[in-house]
């Protein structure tokens, strides 16, 4: 036995016992252990909750639904979906489906990545933005689009995307400040 792996099998079951005493992981477990194939459907639950899949999650899913974790891995790293980390605050998806990309999305996404620091598929280090690509959001005839938390930006151009930026800047620090 290596030195230092009884400290890991007890930092491993203090995770999953964090897990277990979460309502939205027990909620989502409850509701799919028992359905074969539900182990997508179960990490997007979580996905949608937090915004994210956190380790001590993965753990507890691993056992209650007796799936290998490197399974759990599997499907979390290969589906652009999921995230292991947190995002930041303010997620900003931009469309480069068809329509936005031949409108210019490329652009957009490259000023979006310069007011806010933010590389694709990465958030800021102050966690206030996460920039992510995205395949179409069903919205052709507004191209090109972008979607902040859920509310859309249409018919973008560069010089709209400093004014977005500062939008939810202000936001959040008005959050930060109550």
């Amino acid at each position: 036995m290596a030195i230092g792996s009884g400290d890991t099998i007890v930092t491993i079951k203090k995770a999953m016992a964090k897990a277990a005493g979460e309502p939205d992981v027990v909620a989502a477990v409850k509701k799919w252990k028992n359905k074969r194939g539900s182990l997508i459907m179960v990490l997007h639950e979580i996905q949608n909750s937090r915004g994210y899949v956190p380790r001590d999650v993965s753990l507890y899913l691993s056992q209650e639904l007796d799936v290998p974790l490197s399974r759990i891995y599997e499907a979390l790293t290969f589906y652009h979906y999921f995230k292991l980390e947190p995002p930041g605050k303010a997620v900003i998806s931009v469309c480069t489906g068809t329509a936005c990309y031949l409108k210019g999305s490329p652009a957009l996404v490259e000023e979006f990545s310069k007011e806010t620091g933010a590389k694709v598929g990465t958030s800021t280090e102050d966690k206030l933005f996460h920039l992510q690509c995205v395949r179409c959001v069903g919205c052709c005839g507004l191209a090109p689009v972008a979607i902040v938390n859920g509310k859309t930006y249409g018919r973008l151009t560069t010089s709209d995307i400093k004014k977005i930026v500062n939008e939810w800047r202000e936001h959040f620090s008005t959050d930060d400040a109550k």
